[in-house]
């Protein structure tokens, strides 16, 4: 899909956590992407004659049939502080997109199993808000949080389970239940016919070689992980 630059509007901006932004950005011009794919925001003004000013990468949350796109971002470096401060209902900025290939890589769609870390769930949810999730048979989705007010996306799983009413939710709170077993994830899943993985780096990185560790081909495990 070609990449096109976007000035959009800030729409809204919810603060669900300490530190947590949910933001959704309208344009006039239609966003066209995939499920799973991500985008370059750019806080700076861009002028087509000129380079693409700074910008960060985002996984994108909704739906394509959606008219509005959303990304949610946690506050940890520079860039995201100035998210913080400067974004605000109105605010213009500049998207480019979309980027990435996590769905629509060749995969199976029978007993997929999707594992995602805190924020990794974003991109999951442009798929589970998709009418074309309900092509999918019997997935699982397994969402690990540190604590339960992190858990902020109850509509949009629920959206997913009417979607797709195989669709099975197991989550883990890190202070209550301790972190993702991946363990007990393969261990349940042994005819699994895809695993996507998105979270932390490092938690990409043992689930990935665990898993390889266990037999599983690698074209069958997909990651999240442009970061």
């Amino acid at each position: 899909m070609l990449v096109k630059k976007y000035k959009a509007e800030t729409v809204s901006v919810q603060n669900p956590f300490a530190g947590v932004y949910t933001l959704e950005f309208s344009s006039e011009k239609r966003f066209k992407f995939a499920p799973g794919e991500f985008l370059h925001l750019a806080l700076d003004e861009y002028d087509p004659s000129g380079a693409w000013p700074e910008s960060r990468c985002f996984s994108i949350q909704t739906a394509p049939e959606e008219e509005n796109i959303k990304i949610t971002y946690a506050v940890k470096g520079r860039f995201t502080q100035r998210m913080e401060q400067e974004l605000s209902v109105g605010k213009q900025v500049w998207l480019k997109l979309p980027f990435g290939d996590l769905f629509t890589q060749e995969h199976s769609r029978e007993n997929v199993v999707f594992i995602a870390g805190g924020t990794g769930i974003t991109p999951f949810l442009s798929l589970f808000t998709d009418k074309s999730f309900a092509e999918y048979l019997n997935p699982a989705l397994y969402l690990g949080f540190r604590n339960r007010d992190l858990h902020f996306y109850h509509n949009e799983t629920e959206r997913a389970q009417c979607l797709n009413s195989g669709l099975k939710i197991t989550v883990f709170y890190q202070d209550t239940d301790g972190v993702i077993d991946i363990e007990q994830i393969h261990a349940s899943n042994p005819d699994a016919g895809a695993f996507f993985i998105s979270g932390p780096p490092v938690m990409i990185k043992n689930f990935k070689q665990y898993l390889l560790t266990k037999g599983v081909n690698e074209n069958r495990i997909k990651t999240d992980d442009w970061e």
